[in-house]
């Protein structure tokens, strides 16, 4: 049959090689076998087969060979964000480097897309599914452990897998101590420090409000209601935000603690359209983008750590920890020149 090549081979013939009906090798092939109790060993016979002979198998056939399908699956909420963006190709990469073929599904915040896509890759029979800044993580490893496959959150902790994130806390401390010396290097009212961006609801926005609390706290400066505001992520949000700010406080803040760079595009687009120096204000975000940094050169960013929280994420592909609920925080790393403590 082999010597044949411009001959495709069909199930009909892979049939007549194994000695079994076209029905069997269809079975194996599609993925369907143990529901027929077609026994391991002839799938096994019929796969090597059509290796052999050079018949395309699909991904689903090459699980049931080695018990493994080689393949990862990750659910990202957004892909217009450089730290979404690092975090799949740098998930992507490694895969690669081990000789494993990744899925990533864009689910833009979506609880029903999660779902959706989470149920898609193990039809694929997903050996791992990474749940990236999922609105409902639980649900995801729920689904997961239903139909025996191993759930991880990255970005977002959840309770039912374990979770590699960001300090965000620390992070939040770290940043908002920063704009507070600078402010204090001019010798501006460090009381006018304004957050803004993000989700109340959400676990990485709250964990950063409280370090935007203590860093204050720490400096003698209270936090009022007014000087937090949890406005979502959306750009165009985070603008209706700042204008309503400004609107009720008759001036602008003396700085910022903006909480993403996706609310920063609209912090940014607020002043221009408003005629406001950029320098007017000391800005902080929790976030990092090169181009960002580029066109405003005193915006002190914090930069998530992706490499090391892949890392750690595949060293727990590798080895699951056990506690099924660890959540391991990575330090994020301030990009941009604070000004010195006295």
């Amino acid at each position: 049959m082999s010597s044949e090549p411009s001959r495709k081979l069909t199930i009909y013939d892979l049939a007549k090689l194994a000695n079994t009906s076209p029905s069997t090798v269809s079975a194996v092939l599609n993925g369907t076998w143990q529901r027929r109790r077609i026994s391991r060993k002839l799938a096994q016979h019929i796969l090597d087969l059509a290796e052999r002979e050079g018949y395309s198998t699909n991904m689903q056939a090459r699980a049931l060979r080695r018990d493994r399908s080689g393949i990862l699956g990750m659910i990202l909420p957004l892909y217009d964000n450089r730290y979404f963006s690092s975090i799949a190709q740098i998930f992507e990469a490694e895969a690669r480097r081990r000789g494993i073929f990744t899925i990533v599904a864009c689910t833009n915040r979506d609880p029903d897309q999660e779902r959706e896509a989470a149920r898609m890759m193990l039809a694929y029979r997903v050996e791992h599914l990474i749940c990236t800044g999922a609105t409902n993580p639980d649900a995801i490893a729920d689904l997961c452990r239903a139909a025996g496959v191993a759930s991880l959150n990255l970005d977002l902790p959840g309770t039912a897998a374990p979770s590699v994130i960001s300090a965000n806390r620390e992070g939040a401390r770290r940043l908002t101590d920063a704009l507070l010396d600078r402010l204090e290097a001019q010798q501006i009212d460090a009381t006018r420090v304004l957050f803004i961006g993000g989700r109340v609801e959400d676990h990485n926005t709250r964990e950063r409000i409280e370090g935007f609390r203590q860093a204050r706290e720490s400096r003698g400066l209270a936090t009022a209601p007014t000087d937090v505001v949890p406005c979502d992520y959306a750009a165009e949000k985070a603008q209706a935000a700042l204008e309503a700010y400004v609107e009720r406080e008759g001036r602008l803040p003396a700085a910022m603690f903006v909480n993403s760079t996706i609310s920063l595009e609209g912090i940014v687009r607020w002043l221009r359209l408003g005629g406001h120096d950029m320098n007017e204000i000391i800005m902080g975000c929790f976030d990092w983008d090169p181009l960002a940094a580029a066109f405003h050169p005193r915006l002190i960013m914090m930069r998530q750590d992706v490499t090391t929280m892949i890392a750690r994420l595949f060293e727990w592909i590798d080895t699951p920890p056990a506690d099924p609920t660890q959540c391991l925080e990575v330090m994020p790393e301030i990009v941009g020149t604070p000004a010195p403590r006295c």
